[in-house]
């Protein structure tokens, strides 16, 4: 379980830094602009994935290993 905290937090991580990035620079790359639903909200969205993605890997640092 906790390795599977730690990969769904590293993806959460990516794709929240890759919705920033693509919101300053045009790079077209990521999840979040492929959904239509966060039109206008892709800064807010990216954000959510990078808090997601922190409290995943806490999650899975509590975990005991195995």
């Amino acid at each position: 379980m906790k390795q599977l905290l730690e990969v769904v937090g590293f993806l959460a991580l990516v794709q929240g830094v890759a919705g920033l990035v693509h919101e300053f620079t045009d790079l077209r790359w990521g999840l979040v602009q492929k959904l239509g639903f966060f039109d206008g909200y892709e800064i807010y969205a990216s954000v959510a994935l990078l808090v997601l993605s922190v409290a995943l890997f806490a999650a899975a640092e509590s975990r005991k290993p195995g």
